[in-house]
């Protein structure tokens, strides 16, 4: 047990939640008998009635499929001490997938202060490759990345100095106080200094929608959009910033900086771009021929890494001697610092968070949910699970370190083009499936079911923070994108009771079927709180007198 790299520990309580079950459950049965032998006669009131018997029929269903991961969660704890003292800094490589699609709705200076809190793990620099995916393909974006990668060289360094945490810059000034300490004090103003100055000349690019002529000709990638290219039209772009295999490549300590790229996949009207799923998908071919790393991470530009961690936590999982070679990813919450002190719609995602992940987590694996997650790479190229299953951590550490940069980059424009992918299976079995709204919760279970587990980590320090929706406008269009996209899923083939039969257990099935079933519960639920309320108006009982 001491060699071990994380525990695996039971929720308290569960005595007392399962008595908590058995009584709820004893009152459904009583409700569903009363409604059975005590139909009325005929008349509306009697259609009334057998609907109300069938939307509580629905939700005692839904109930008990969500006792399926409620019944006995679990929570993971790792001992990243014991990590250091058997590997120390023989670590693997790690890729780190940060997407964005739009600098008016995802601003050029939000995305680097998540690019900027990624580069700054507590891990050596010179096994992190950072790669931004711009969907949009605006050199808005492009000199954002451009200026956050000569910022990196005074951010990275006061960060690890001073173990300051959050490591995203934006996040970091707005929430700590100046320093006592005059020396520490001059410093955190100098570096301060140098953000809001690099934030404003970004704001300012972005608000004329230019760069200046005398920036473009500090970096050949500003040439990239000397054509006239559009969002919607351009070809593959890939700029190395900082090339970490570079001797000269170091911050203002002389300390190597992690590899920083810039990918923007070629897009076409006549060819089809699959959203998100495609973009994560030309980053991993691309990241093939430049840092090819065994642990790909991925996150959303509006969620910076707030714990500098958070790798060495995932890692305690894959590490592990006893389980890690069963283990195809690690999950992290969703967490959000924006949420009002009443969070009226709920958006804060408790019970998902602190139950249900968990839940799923102890039948199976918990779900990829797009965002905070580190993924084996061979298992988003299609591999299945076998018992003598042996990774090789030191890819991506031998390097093609005799090709220029010039000739990697053309190497990998030539994997993010649009023709790329036809007749392959990209899409399909290789990297994240096409065809589906929540690609990543059907790529998680195409996964499980090659026999890959999952682990889910919900540390005291949240490893990811991000922005939520607050408007009422907001909450309706995410849930709607949520819960069509998982019923989807349900009436697809990838229903997890027929995708998943034989492969997965009932109750792993019935887990992913809790967010399957999220848009019609919607109209039992509906009716159950407009007709009651005509039926009081018009004199028609339908519950019983007290």
């Amino acid at each position: 047990m001491e060699s071990r790299l994380f525990a695996t520990e039971k929720f308290g309580g569960r005595a007392v939640y399962r008595f908590h079950a058995v009584t709820v459950f004893l009152g459904i049965c009583l409700v569903l008998y009363y409604r059975v032998t005590h139909v009325p006669g005929s008349g509306a009131g009697r259609a009334a009635w057998l609907g109300m018997l069938a939307a509580e029929l629905w939700f005692a269903f839904y109930w008990v499929i969500t006792q399926s991961v409620r019944w006995s969660p679990i929570r993971r704890r790792t001992f990243k001490d014991r990590l250091a003292a058997r590997y120390g800094e023989r670590l693997p490589c790690v890729d780190i997938f940060v997407c964005t699609a739009d600098p008016k709705s995802e601003p050029p200076s939000l995305v680097i202060a998540t690019v900027l809190s990624v580069m700054a793990y507590n891990y050596p620099s010179e096994k992190l490759s950072v790669y931004l995916s711009d969907d949009g393909g605006s050199i808005l974006t492009f000199y954002a990345l451009w200026e956050a990668s000569t910022f990196a060289k005074h951010w990275l360094p006061f960060c690890k100095r001073y173990n300051i945490q959050p490591r995203s810059p934006a996040a970091y000034f707005s929430e700590s106080d100046k320093p006592h300490d005059l020396h520490v004090l001059k410093e955190w103003s100098f570096i301060k200094g140098l953000y809001e100055e690099m934030t404003e000349r970004i704001d300012s690019a972005a608000m004329s929608g230019e760069i200046p002529e005398q920036i473009r000709v500090n970096h050949k990638g500003f040439a990239e959009w000397n054509t006239g290219i559009t969002s919607k039209d351009h070809q593959p772009i890939v700029q190395i910033l900082i090339d970490g295999k570079d001797k000269n490549a170091v911050d203002s300590e002389a300390n190597v900086l992690p590899t920083l790229v810039y990918m923007a996949r070629e897009k076409r009207p006549q060819y089809p771009h699959n959203f998100k799923a495609g973009a994560m998908n030309a980053l991993i071919r691309v990241s093939s021929v430049i840092s090819n790393s065994p642990i790909i991470m991925n996150v959303d530009c509006d969620m910076y890494s707030n714990n500098s961690d958070s790798i060495r936590d995932a890692l305690c999982f894959f590490l592990d001697e006893a389980n890690g070679h069963k283990i195809g990813f690690v999950q992290y919450p969703q967490n959000y610092n924006n949420m009002t002190k009443n969070n009226i719609y709920g958006n804060s995602l408790n019970v998902i968070n602190q139950m249900e992940l968990n839940g799923i987590d102890s039948v199976g694996g918990t779900l990829y949910i797009g965002t905070g997650c580190f993924h084996r790479r061979e298992i988003l190229c299609g591999r299945w699970f076998t018992q003598d299953y042996k990774e090789d951590w030191d890819r991506g550490t031998r390097g093609k370190t005799q090709q220029c940069i010039d000739q990697t980059e053309e190497e990998a424009k030539s994997l993010a083009t649009c023709t790329y992918e036809q007749n392959t299976q990209w899409g399909n079995e290789i990297g994240l499936k096409y065809g589906c709204p929540v690609e990543d919760v059907i790529t998680g279970l195409a996964i499980h079911c090659r026999g890959w587990k999952s682990v889910y980590i919900n540390p005291p320090r949240a490893a990811f923070i991000g922005v939520g929706p607050t408007t009422l406008a907001q909450t309706i269009l995410q849930h709607k994108r949520w819960s069509e996209g998982n019923f989807s899923i349900f009436l697809s083939k990838y229903c997890p009771f027929f995708f998943g039969h034989g492969k997965i257990t009932l109750r792993h099935q019935m887990g992913y079927l809790i967010y399957g079933l999220w848009a019609p519960n919607s109209l039992p639920t509906l009716y159950y709180v407009i007709i009651p309320s005509l039926g009081l108006l018009k004199g028609t009982l339908l519950f019983p007198e007290v």
